[in-house]
């Protein structure tokens, strides 16, 4: 399992675009990936229905688990949209 935390930066929080891309990314990869706002709010990273839900704003801090055959792969590219990009 890889985990990743970020603190969201972007003034608009994730947004309906950046989720959009954070899906098309975790949709490429076998691997299970989840993005929580703390402890209990996770979503599927592979819905975007689920990522809105959580409400994402700037200044929240969220953590990315990925677990699964190619978890090393979409750690590097989704830690790498999230440091680009929000």
């Amino acid at each position: 399992m890889k985990e990743f935390t970020y603190k969201i930066t972007d003034q608009a929080g994730i947004h309906a675009r950046p989720a959009g891309y954070l899906v098309k990314i975790a949709e490429k990869y076998k691997s299970d990936i989840k993005i929580c706002l703390g402890e209990e709010k996770c979503a599927d990273a592979k819905g975007l229905f689920s990522i809105m839900k959580l409400g994402i704003k700037c200044g929240d801090e969220i953590t990315l688990k990925i677990t699964g055959e190619d978890e090393a792969e979409a750690f590097e590219e989704m830690s790498g949209f999230l440091k680009a990009s929000l």
